[in-house]
């Protein structure tokens, strides 16, 4: 089959319809720009040419081989371009998971300073809880996860992204019942809705720490796997809930949001995931450009 280079050759001659001046543009010598044009004739099966000693002008099929030619081209220029944007981390795709909590405040902030530094890049993003995410990421559906923090595997880079608080959501016709300010003691005893251990393991063992370390024993009255059905059973008036701070942005009526001193001050923790061989040029840019700010934003 013929070669983008025949092809280059052609579409010169074609356009110039003079050999001198089209292996001029090719900086090129005219005996092999006309060897190129006869291979490319050979191959095609028809002239393409017609050729005299004084002028040069396309057959038929030359003129219907021209418009496809100079597409082939534009088309060939347009890949090797947007190649290069994308080996430059201009350009391409990534795609990003992210857990509902992270989706309230750091997710948008993420995608603000991708679109800033890098706009062409195009991002596909999944809400999905920590251990798909993991799943996601091994078979390479993901190129970054946005979770909480798990098992280290070597496979897998990790990067703090944000360190928050805790927040004690209290049904609002209960509010009188606990302290302006609250903080971990003042738990004991307390109804609370709890974090399933399965589902949200990683909220699971980080309470159950807090109540450890402060010597309280709450009294549970459920087990929830998400934030935002646990602030709806918040609003229910079935019981207390713990929350991160990021999760105050969903604002629920009825619904009263403080700030719970614990130890450490700032437990709940969000980190980026990637897999270490993956070789996406804007993953190496979000690295090194976009993470260190976002964890400082």
């Amino acid at each position: 089959m013929f070669e983008i280079s025949q092809i280059r050759c052609f579409v010169a001659v074609a356009e110039e319809l003079h050999f001198s001046r089209a292996a001029e543009r090719l900086n090129m010598t005219q005996p092999p720009l006309s060897r190129q044009i006869r291979l490319l004739e050979h191959q095609i099966g028809t002239p393409l040419l017609d050729r005299t000693s004084r002028t040069v002008r396309l057959t038929a099929a030359g003129r219907s081989f021209f418009h496809e030619a100079a597409r082939i081209l534009r088309l060939a220029e347009e890949a090797a371009y947007t190649a290069r944007r994308v080996a430059k981390g201009e350009a391409g795709f990534l795609s990003i998971g992210f857990t509902a909590a992270s989706g309230y405040g750091l997710l948008p902030k993420l995608v603000r300073l991708v679109h800033d530094h890098s706009p062409g890049v195009a991002l596909t993003l999944k809400e999905l809880v920590s251990r798909d995410q993991l799943d996601a990421l091994a078979s390479g559906q993901l190129d970054l996860g946005m979770l909480r923090p798990h098992v280290d595997s070597e496979e897998l880079e990790t990067a703090v992204l944000s360190k928050e608080g805790l927040v004690l959501a209290i049904p609002e016709g209960q509010a009188g019942d606990w302290p302006e300010h609250p903080a971990a003691a003042d738990l004991q005893g307390r109804t609370l809705l709890m974090y399933s251990p399965y589902e949200a393991d990683y909220f699971y063992r980080l309470t159950r720490a807090i109540f450890d370390r402060a010597g309280v024993v709450p009294v549970i009255v459920e087990h929830v796997a998400q934030i935002h059905t646990m602030l709806a059973l918040v609003h229910a008036g079935i019981g207390a809930a713990l929350i991160p701070e990021a999760a105050m942005k969903l604002r629920f009526e009825g619904v009263v949001l403080r700030p719970i001193e614990t130890e450490p001050v700032k437990p709940v923790e969000t980190i980026g995931v990637f897999k270490r061989d993956n070789d996406n040029p804007i993953l190496s840019i979000v690295k090194t450009h976009i993470l260190p700010k976002l964890a400082g934003v």
